[in-house]
């Protein structure tokens, strides 16, 4: 049996500011869809975070269904999906009998039956986001057996290892963060510290674990993968990764990864402005989703407009004149247009670039307060 392994979509997610998706996402996916035919791939897994918000929109839902049915009607193709931190668990499971009979598999939430699919000698173990709380109230277990994600995973899994049938082979689906797995930018929802961290160990047993969650690809151990985002949905690590998906054969569990082709590259320019006005780029890059980071002092809305003539796809700008010690402001072009006239906007950007923090309402108050009175001094003086 060969299975294509991909993960966190996104559906619907929009860059900071606003620029839609969409082309890219509908590009990506269709290429996915090549590659499962190309492959002759006897099912799709979908290792959760399908959209990017619980409540998704209409645009993503539409997107959805035709991917979905596209895929089982059309192709024929099974599909075992689960759902991640940012999907709807209630909403993704909706008419999930009627959809089993279509090939759909869907294991929104986590239930005391492990949801299995058996594909002859070929078990498919689905596990979606889980938490402590979830397993305490699903397993009726006290808090002296959970103290951690990992101690929830434990007893979830051992159950799932209970249902081993001897001589079938076993794959889980699920969407987790591994224990010193590599993070990206765009990982906002990878949590900082260890609370939600689990070590690799809890999957022992499983011939495949097909992991979702981090945006990176990723080798954990020989029997455990990142397929990670389809398109890279930030700048930094992203931009050098090249995004796959992954193709197992359950008869030797040998794993071919597979790159996607892109709609668009993702790419910082650095430069003074007369360096990157002048610079003879080729197309990928002039219309690519481009991050420029502009060493002179100052960039006006001169030469603002300049950059989006020269790059179509531009969507960050970081400025030398908004450094503080050694770190940067960076904003989308909307911000930076907005700066000029708002300086709450270059406010909010220094709390969350520099201060990593968001700007609760009463600080965005206090600096009104202080603009205001600082007005007055200059017409004073």
């Amino acid at each position: 049996m060969k299975l294509l392994h991909t993960s966190d979509w996104h559906l619907g997610m929009t860059f900071r500011g606003g620029v839609s998706y969409w082309l890219d996402q509908k590009y990506v996916i269709n290429e996915i869809c090549k590659i499962a035919v190309e492959e002759d791939v006897d099912g799709i897994i979908i290792a959760g975070d399908v959209f990017d918000k619980s409540i998704a929109s209409q645009e993503a839902i539409q997107m959805y269904d035709e991917i979905m049915t596209y895929i089982c009607a059309s192709l024929n193709m099974p599909v075992y999906l689960i759902a991640g931190n940012h999907d709807g668990a209630e909403r993704i499971s909706q008419c999930n009998e009627l959809l089993k009979k279509s090939g759909l598999y869907i294991a929104g939430s986590l239930d005391s039956k492990p949801y299995v699919v058996n594909c002859g000698d070929v078990d498919i173990y689905l596990l979606p986001w889980i938490s402590t709380d979830k397993v305490k109230s699903v397993y009726s277990v006290g808090e002296d057996k959970i103290k951690s994600l990992e101690d929830a995973y434990k007893i979830v899994l051992d159950d799932y290892r209970s249902n081993f049938v001897e001589g079938h082979k076993n794959v889980l689906v699920s969407h987790a963060f591994i224990v010193d797995a590599e993070t990206s930018v765009s990982d906002r929802a990878a949590e900082v510290g260890k609370a939600t961290m689990i070590g690799s160990y809890v999957f022992d047993g499983f011939d495949y674990v097909a992991l979702g969650h981090l945006h990176g690809p990723q080798q954990i151990n020989e029997k455990i993968r990142y397929s990670g985002t389809p398109m890279a949905y930030s700048f930094g690590k992203e931009e050098h990764q090249e995004k796959s998906v992954t193709i197992i054969d359950t008869d030797n569990w040998r794993q071919k990864i597979i790159p996607i082709p892109q709609l668009h590259k993702r790419i910082t320019l650095t430069g003074t402005f007369n360096e990157l006005m002048k610079a003879d780029f080729d197309e990928e890059i002039l219309n690519g989703y481009v991050r420029l980071e502009v060493t002179d002092s100052y960039v006006g809305m001169d030469s603002m407009a300049a950059f989006r003539e020269k790059y179509k796809n531009l969507l960050e700008v970081s400025c030398k004149g908004f450094e503080h010690d050694d770190a940067k402001i960076t904003m989308t072009v909307d911000e930076f247009e907005k700066a000029d006239t708002d300086p709450e906007t270059v406010f909010k950007r220094y709390c969350e670039d520099i201060l990593e923090e968001t700007p609760s309402a009463h600080m965005i108050n206090l600096f009104k307060n202080a603009l205001v009175n600082y007005e007055k001094e200059v017409v004073e003086d």
